[in-house]
């Protein structure tokens, strides 16, 4: 299970690395067309900003599976162990549960309704629905690391 969680962290981080790499060329691009040519790009005000929604979602997985997200530790500190890890199932099974309802399947349906209404993006035309792909798949892998860190308390 370690070995698969330590892929996905990879992928996750090179993912997130390669967005960020095409936005900062992208901005750079946008500004010397713009000052330099004078002539600005149609196009890379909306690739930053759909590049900007992947990149906040996925960073948003990524950090929930290293567990460094924010988090108010004041109550756990207070209390015993063993209700330390009651506490701390409580708020994995909040957050297991949030990303089924909230990210999976408002995702999915965010998508198909998107997909289905042929919504495209203005410049890029590109299907809307692959913009929003991002949130039921950053629910899934939110979903594992969540499920994984239940089953590795004891």
């Amino acid at each position: 299970m370690k070995r698969i969680r330590k892929k996905i962290d990879s992928f996750l981080s090179w993912t997130l690395i390669i967005i960020m790499s095409i936005m900062v060329l992208n901005v750079l691009w946008q500004v010397f067309s713009r000052y330099v040519l004078g002539n600005p790009s149609s196009f890379t005000d909306e690739l930053a900003r759909y590049l900007m929604i992947w990149l906040g979602v996925l960073g948003a997985a990524y950090v929930s599976g290293l567990n460094k997200h924010v988090s108010i530790d004041l109550l756990p500190k207070k209390c015993k162990e063993s209700t330390q890890r009651k506490l701390k199932k409580l708020v994995l099974w909040v957050i297991l549960l949030f990303s089924l309802f909230g990210l999976v399947i408002g995702g999915i349906n965010l998508v198909y309704v998107t997909y289905v209404l042929e919504q495209h993006s203005p410049a890029l035309q590109l299907p809307l629905a692959y913009v929003y792909l991002v949130i039921p798949l950053s629910g899934c892998i939110i979903i594992y690391y969540k499920a994984t860190d239940l089953l590795s308390i004891k």
